[in-house]
């Protein structure tokens, strides 16, 4: 396999200031989407929540309506019990089956008050959750035009930016590909430490363009020759000439 021709390191600081440049754009892209693609994510995360929330409220207040039904049918069934059981008294013929039928009867009205005070039961915990289901639903609805407002303004970023982002990324990756995997770590990794994401600055009046601290003069005049890759002693980011940055120096 070939040998690629190694680079310059005056090649070398173009290729990462061109890198760095590039995703300064991605990150402005980023920073425009602001916090919306986390809010959008929350959003989803807690509609689910409660979406999940009320289909077990809506589970529970089937069974409560199944079990009050239920006792509505011991209780009628109760009710034909006793106007049978009352016939029935009409035709006694001695004490036993007085005495039978009479115990039978109590039997059925104690069954009707105890299915009666279920059904009461039941409904004050139908009621419960009948409020608890309106609240959530109240809220999920809340929740759904938020997300809606929320999707619709990232929608509107992402289709101004959208085709840029694509561009610039695949710019990024084949900048990528050119640079030595040490100083690619090193790169990624002052990127992530700072805020601005800035790895590769200029020199700004006599200071590092990233944390604005002087630079010796000496360091300076290595800087503009760009035979070595020199970093910022306070910061560590990598500092490039006026040149490479497309700077006009300051006589």
């Amino acid at each position: 396999m070939a040998k690629t021709e190694a680079k310059s390191v005056e090649e070398v600081l173009n290729t990462l200031f061109e890198l760095q440049s590039i995703d300064s754009k991605v990150d402005e892209i980023k920073i425009l989407k602001g916090e919306l693609p986390m809010e959008v994510s929350d959003l989803e995360d807690d509609i689910a929540g409660v979406q999940t929330r009320i289909n077990k409220l809506n589970e529970t207040i089937d069974e409560i309506k199944t079990d009050i039904a239920n006792h509505n049918k011991n209780i009628h069934e109760a009710e034909a019990l006793i106007e049978r059981y009352e016939r029935q008294l009409d035709n006694v013929k001695n004490n036993r089956e007085y005495d039978a039928l009479t115990k039978e009867l109590e039997l059925q009205k104690l069954e009707i008050q105890l299915s009666k005070k279920r059904i009461g039961e039941a409904e004050i915990g139908q009621t419960a959750k009948e409020a608890t289901l309106a609240t959530n639903s109240e809220r999920i609805a809340g929740l759904q035009e938020n997300l809606e407002r929320k999707q619709s303004e990232l929608a509107d970023i992402i289709a101004k930016t959208e085709k840029e982002e694509t561009k610039l990324n695949k710019a990024s990756a084949k900048a990528r590909k050119t640079i030595e995997a040490r100083l690619l770590k090193s790169y990624d990794r002052i990127r992530n430490n700072y805020r601005n994401g800035l790895a590769v600055v200029p020199v700004n009046r006599g200071s590092c363009g990233g944390c604005f601290n002087k630079i010796p003069p000496q360091t300076i005049i290595e800087i503009g020759q760009s035979k070595n890759v020199i970093a910022c002693e306070h910061c560590g980011r990598v500092l490039v000439s006026d040149k490479i940055a497309g700077i006009e120096s300051e006589d």
